[in-house]
């Protein structure tokens, strides 16, 4: 408890003066979406998300590790933490986005770790989720065939249903049972492994896995987005943020030199505008997209979800 307590301390005390140090296109600083891991729900831990979030730095999601489980009991823990967490105003019309612990979504794993439920992207539409963020998880075996997209999957009712799926496009419609929203996955040429083999690139940012500038360039090169709209590139990436060794990534030296050098390369006005978003504000910008809808971003960030009651 006394550890949890200084890591939350420590997110409280520096992330809203760190946040206040750069601004985007219009003129919002960069957003947090905190995955909380259900099976650790505490409201001590939750209630100083609560400031985080009313001051326009952030949102809560679920995270859920589980292992061995039942479709039964998977529905049940996520009702009940999507009860817990409408207690603090953090949900928007009581749905969710979701990321799933150690990858697994709908029981990838090969050896059937970390999951269990082979018709999770079911119970996740019916109990609300609106988009799924896990991936890339490479070099894991939860690595999906598809890469680099935003599309849609279809429960089959064996594991990993959401190899494949249909691309989110312009003009199209909803299909399937999740919206997935994926991270950048590539290979870096530029940052060689024992200066020869190259780098597997899967968006985490981290202590260990710093966001030099070549790898952000190429968190954009994949242009991952909606079919039909090349002009809006959708980047998502994670850290495991509570960690005291990823703190210099999410509010220290790491995270203020990723930041400068997305506002010098990426935010020129001309060539690039930048936009930091909440997860429910990606998903969005999707649907503004997918419905074709056009303008600056800025004006769908609330385009099918509203923010949830804590930021209004």
């Amino acid at each position: 408890m006394e550890v949890a307590r200084a890591r939350v301390k420590a997110w409280t005390d520096n992330y809203p003066a760190f946040a206040a140090k750069f601004r985007d296109a219009d003129g919002r600083p960069p957003q947090h979406t905190f995955f909380y891991p259900a099976e650790e729900y505490q409201p001590v831990f939750l209630q100083p998300l609560e400031g985080i979030c009313k001051a326009g730095l952030g949102e809560v999601e679920i995270h859920l590790h589980h292992d061995n489980d039942t479709g039964e009991n998977f529905r049940s823990a996520i009702e009940e933490f999507k009860a817990q967490l409408t207690v603090h105003g953090f949900l928007s019309q009581n749905r969710y986005a979701f990321i799933h612990g150690n990858w697994s979504l709908d029981n990838s794993r090969a050896d059937g770790r970390w999951c269990g439920v082979n018709d999770e992207l079911k119970i996740l539409r019916e109990t609300g989720c609106y988009a799924d963020f896990t991936l890339p998880s490479a070099p894991s075996d939860c690595q999906t065939s598809k890469v680099n997209s935003i599309y849609y999957g279809t429960e089959d009712g064996g594991p990993k249903s959401h190899d494949t799926g249909i691309d989110v496009e312009v003009g199209g419609k909803p299909s399937g049972d999740l919206l997935l929203i994926q991270g950048p996955l590539a290979l870096n040429w530029r940052e060689r492994k024992w200066g020869v083999l190259p780098r597997i690139e899967h968006a985490d940012v981290a202590g260990g896995t710093r966001p030099t500038p070549a790898r952000m360039d190429l968190w954009v090169k994949q242009r991952i987005g909606v079919q039909g709209k090349p002009d809006w590139i959708f980047v998502k990436v994670h850290t495991h943020g509570c960690q005291e060794r990823n703190f210099t990534a999410t509010f220290g030296e790491v995270a203020e030199k990723m930041h400068s050098y997305l506002q010098s390369r990426y935010n020129d006005g001309e060539r690039y505008r930048l936009h930091y978003v909440t997860a429910r504000e990606m998903y969005n910008l999707v649907k503004a997209a997918e419905a074709g809808q056009t303008g600056e971003p800025n004006e769908y960030r609330d385009f099918v979800l509203p923010p949830p009651p804590v930021r209004l």
